[in-house]
């Protein structure tokens, strides 16, 4: 992932509507892994809606700062070859 806050703003918007796996830090030891479309971009935040099967609730948001500080890791898939990308 970049390196800036702006290059991890740009990379998100230009990948808005793609799938995505989140794996975010939820204490010392704790990840939660959640699957979703990322659907907006805004200037602080970006919103996933997650898949319903599998999660409790609609949507989560995540700060870009978060991206930077490896607290969120974001994987993207590539439908059409059915890969992460």
């Amino acid at each position: 992932m970049p390196v800036t806050l702006a290059t991890i703003k740009e990379d998100l918007e230009c990948r808005v509507g793609c799938k995505i796996t989140l794996v975010a830090q939820t204490g010392r030891r704790h990840r939660s892994e959640r699957r979703g479309i990322l659907t907006e971009t805004y200037p602080a935040v970006f919103v996933v809606d997650l898949d319903q099967d599998e999660n409790a609730f609609e949507r989560v948001s995540y700060s870009y700062t978060d991206i930077l500080t490896h607290t969120v890791e974001i994987e993207f898939f590539d439908e059409a070859a059915g890969a992460s990308a």
